[in-house]
């Protein structure tokens, strides 16, 4: 799988997808393209294709291609970053993408989110040092977190005024050193969080991998885009 060894900026990503847009033997408005998020949910996202039916021989093979035309299909598959599968998708150069709701819900964007696949779960958790209490106090809690986006809405929603702090790396540092009162950040089995004496107060909201749709594509191409949703989801029952 081309899992690794992508060292390209979503400029040149969208450069080369409109240059296929317009090289194309006239067949691009036949063809659905679809953005999958490399990384965490790639594997499972490739298995559930060929699960489906679809043969993924060239993703498997390790190619480097940028775009990947699945054989007699008329779908092209597209990896990228995360959050540039919103980006690829929303302005339509890419009809269909693959995306966790992590990445949805700090970045936003318009478009259709049609199908929760089920696979890539985990959750958003407000977490502390055991025995802090976040919510008591006079003064403004400060968040560490990777999403301040999300964080911002979880503390809107209880009237709450916070000051979030964006880190890029291990957000369970910020407690321990004090730069922070608690931390915004994906959970899976809690098991990191215990290991440096933090504990999860409460589940701001669950994540798993999301089908989403260009507005514009979910009508010009809607009947090939069913198609693909319906197999997919066969692909999820088998």
């Amino acid at each position: 799988m081309p899992a690794g060894g992508f060292g390209i900026d979503v400029e040149s990503v969208a450069e080369s997808l409109q240059g296929a847009a317009g090289t194309e033997t006239g067949t691009r408005r036949d063809t659905v393209r679809i953005a999958l998020t490399k990384g965490r949910l790639e594997k499972k996202t490739l298995a559930l294709l060929k699960s489906a039916g679809y043969d993924i021989s060239e993703l498997e093979a390790g190619s480097r291609k940028l775009i990947f035309a699945l054989p007699d299909t008329g779908v092209e598959i597209v990896l990228a970053k995360a959050a540039d599968v919103i980006t690829y998708v929303e302005h339509g150069v890419c009809d269909m993408g693959v995306v966790g709701k992590d990445t949805i819900m700090e970045k936003g964007g318009s478009f259709y989110e049609m199908v929760d696949l089920g696979f890539g779960k985990c959750r958003f958790a407000l977490a502390t040092k055991k025995g802090k209490d976040v919510y008591g106090g006079y003064q403004t809690p400060v968040i560490a977190t990777k999403y301040p986006a999300v964080t911002k809405a979880f503390f809107n929603r209880k009237n709450m005024d916070v000051e979030t702090i964006k880190i890029e790396g291990s957000v369970e540092l910020a407690p321990l050193l004090e730069l922070a009162d608690a931390i915004v950040d994906i959970v899976e089995t809690g098991t990191t969080l215990k290991e440096n004496g933090l504990e999860v107060i409460e589940d701001v909201a669950p994540i798993s991998a999301r089908v989403i749709v260009n507005l514009a594509s979910a009508k010009l191409k809607k009947a090939a885009i069913q198609k693909v949703i319906a197999e997919l989801e066969s692909g999820l029952e088998g």
